[in-house]
């Protein structure tokens, strides 16, 4: 099923902007922060990435939904995001791997989606104004109403949303030779794919673990997964990793950098309307080398903040904003984009093997 003319659907964002539409996916009601993503391809792993918590995500590419989707390309157990906004959702569902629309799939997962949204114009909003709260709905959607729901959603600054993502419990993924204990902060799936395909054995546990319980696992190394939030909400997590610091090699991501840099001493803050998409610059400044990267992150690492003993190692190009981090005497580092990519380029997996030569070397 397309796109339908039954219902009219509307955007509303807290500056009073309103955005009509129809609608796609589930009715229903939504609220969350307002973003975009840049990515041409990969709409079901943004569906599917915890990250993506708490947001209304629009995306820049005009055709979404042509590729249908697959039982393969989720990269968690459910949607997370939302709401999902687009230009023109296709109709038509056409490739091979597909085993259903993408219609047919948010309205399965109970995702509130619009259609026919001049997206451009929304994106330039949303960048000259910066990030806000908005409020999207199919199934009452009067203006003013919905301004002010926006209004009154809750604000991303101090908002711990890694415990609402989270694991309930502990569990392992298949046998390896080196011992990763991964904090689950939003982790997402290619994550534990390729540290398994370094031949890790990964034990997940839930965010709110204690350092004490980890430690008594015996890893050879503690992953600090992606997340969404407020990294500086994560209180709990920064105490645990100040207590693992020093005592096992830890390697971060996304959330994870943002946490890591918290613990080691430094700061964060909120970008005007952050990085998501597969085609961030980054530059490595140990190889000088440049690497195109998949991102999702609204916070940053302040790099006027961090300690003596912690240096950048990469840079966004667009911005100069710190996309990575290292403790050399503490074993650790971590990088705010996406390695792992789904969606995305792969010009930095070598940061998984660079993880196992830091183990391997303890």
């Amino acid at each position: 099923m397309g796109k339908s003319t039954v219902n009219p659907c509307l955007l509303a964002l807290a500056d009073g902007t309103l955005w009509p539409g129809r609608v796609f996916g589930a009715i229903g009601e939504r609220t969350g922060e307002i973003c975009f993503n840049t990515g041409l391809t990969g709409y079901q792993e943004i569906l599917t990435d915890p990250s993506y918590h708490g947001q209304l995500v629009v995306m820049t590419q005009p055709h979404i939904g042509n590729t249908g989707v697959n039982a393969e390309d989720d990269e968690s157990q459910r949607a997370w995001l939302s709401g999902f906004v687009v230009r023109e959702a296709s109709p038509i569902t056409s490739n091979w791997r597909a085993t259903q629309s993408l219609d047919h799939y948010l309205r399965e997962r109970g995702v509130v989606a619009i259609s026919d949204v001049d997206t451009r114009a929304l994106v330039r909003h949303i960048r000259t104004v910066g990030a806000q709260n908005a409020a999207l709905s199919s199934v009452d959607p009067q203006p003013d109403r919905l301004i002010a729901l926006a209004r009154s959603a809750p604000d991303m600054n101090g908002l711990d949303l890694a415990k609402e993502v989270t694991c309930a419990e502990a569990w392992q993924s298949a046998a390896g030779s080196h011992h990763v204990v991964a904090y689950d902060y939003g982790i997402k799936h290619n994550i534990l794919r390729l540290l398994t395909a370094h031949q890790c054995r990964v034990t997940i546990v839930p965010a709110q673990t204690p350092a004490s319980e980890v430690l008594a696992l015996n890893p050879n190394g503690v992953f600090l997964s992606n997340g969404p939030g407020d990294p500086a909400a994560v209180t709990y997590a920064i105490d645990n990793i100040k207590q693992l610091l020093g005592r096992v090699p830890i390697f971060g991501i996304c959330l994870g950098h943002q946490l890591l840099g918290l613990a080691l001493g430094g700061k964060t803050y909120k970008l005007k309307f952050g990085h998501r998409g597969g085609n961030q610059p980054v530059k490595n400044l140990d190889t000088q080398r440049v690497e195109i990267s998949s991102h999702n992150h609204g916070f940053a690492v302040a790099a006027d903040s961090l300690p003596q003993g912690v240096e950048v190692t990469h840079v966004n190009l667009n911005d100069n904003c710190v996309e990575g981090l290292r403790a050399a005497s503490l074993r650790a580092f971590s990088v705010q984009y996406h390695p792992e990519a789904a969606p995305g380029p792969h010009d930095a997996r070598y940061l998984f093997k660079d993880f196992v030569v830091l183990m391997e070397n303890t």
